[in-house]
């Protein structure tokens, strides 16, 4: 099976032509070729394909995490993948559309000295804000409401910390909140993806590789959810880190970076058109005030391409 490596800011992705590989189980695929110690790495897998028909879309794109769960909508890897369909000439179309788990987005390219692709700006739509349709079943929070600055409290924390077997004692599980500055609310925005936000002063003191499982695994969101810790550097200048429900921490999170703008602008604390600092690199983002749509810009990159030996799957599944 050929496949291409390929990230944005880091968030990186196993790319393969569904058009050109027959691929029968592509949750077993995405969790054999992701992991980075005995396999390729990378935080999930990306298939590439036609669009259905009537969609007026150039290629379709699926998203699998690295723990094989499939994901509606990727933002960093929508961009590679419009690298990949302009690169390979399967389409030259600019804009060029591409079919989604959130449906058909519109993507616009630029291309670097050497012909190919290097940014991508994306139209990743409205945000969705309403608890039920974003996902979560939030105590006390009826389905129609929008999450935005809702309190969440020590007692909420250690619940979480509860929910994945880590002991949840007041204080000594949180001592952290106090001193990463982490403030006492949270909003939840979905970008055909569920995001939760939460405000810090010192992102560098945010367990995440603990409290982001217990996040993302809490009882208030039955389908997963997407967890991130922001700073506000000024209004139009943010810092964030991220848990990704499925994959972990990653280097950068597209949809995840949309939902910061608009809980930013929800919530008051940022301008409308803001440039994001994510581990991986930087992206600009802009909420329109017009159409009520997120659009993204940031860079696409091609790292390798290769073959995988298909008989890998299945052992390493076992393995598992």
């Amino acid at each position: 099976m050929r496949f291409s490596k390929m990230h944005g800011i880091g968030n990186d992705y196993i790319y393969v032509d569904s058009t050109a590989e027959k691929i029968d189980d592509p949750a077993a695929l995405a969790r054999a070729v992701s992991d980075r110690h005995t396999a390729i790495g990378g935080d999930g897998l990306i298939l590439i394909g036609s669009p259905t028909s009537g969609t007026k879309a150039h290629a379709s794109m699926r998203i699998f995490n690295a723990d094989g769960s499939e994901a509606q909508m990727c933002g960093n890897g929508i961009r590679c993948v419009a690298k990949f369909v302009v690169d390979r000439g399967i389409s030259a179309a600019n804009p060029l559309r591409i079919e989604t788990g959130r449906g058909v987005l519109e993507t616009k390219w630029w291309t670097a000295p050497d012909g190919l692709v290097s940014e991508v700006e994306v139209d990743m739509g409205e945000p969705i804000l309403g608890a039920a349709a974003v996902g979560a079943q939030w105590q006390g929070v009826k389905e129609s409401d929008r999450i935005v600055a809702r309190p969440w409290t020590d007692a909420m924390w250690c619940d979480a910390l509860a929910g994945v077997g880590i002991p949840a004692g007041i204080p000594s599980a949180i001592d952290w909140l106090k001193s990463a500055g982490v403030e006492d609310v949270a909003t939840v925005v979905s970008m055909g993806n569920p995001h939760i936000v939460f405000w810090c002063s010192d992102l560098a003191k945010v367990p995440l590789e603990s409290i982001g499982v217990a996040i993302e695994r809490h009882v208030f969101f039955p389908q997963r959810i997407n967890v991130h810790f922001v700073q506000v550097l000024n209004r139009r200048e943010l810092r964030m880190r991220t848990w990704e429900r499925g994959s972990g921490i990653t280097l950068a999170c597209g949809t995840g970076a949309s939902a910061v703008c608009v809980a930013g602008v929800l919530e008051g604390r940022s301008d409308r058109a803001v440039r994001i600092h994510l581990p991986g690199g930087e992206l600009s983002l802009r909420w329109d005030e017009l159409d009520e749509r997120v659009r993204m810009r940031g860079s696409a990159v091609h790292v390798f391409d290769g073959e995988w030996d298909r008989a890998k799957v299945s052992v390493l599944d076992v393995a598992e």
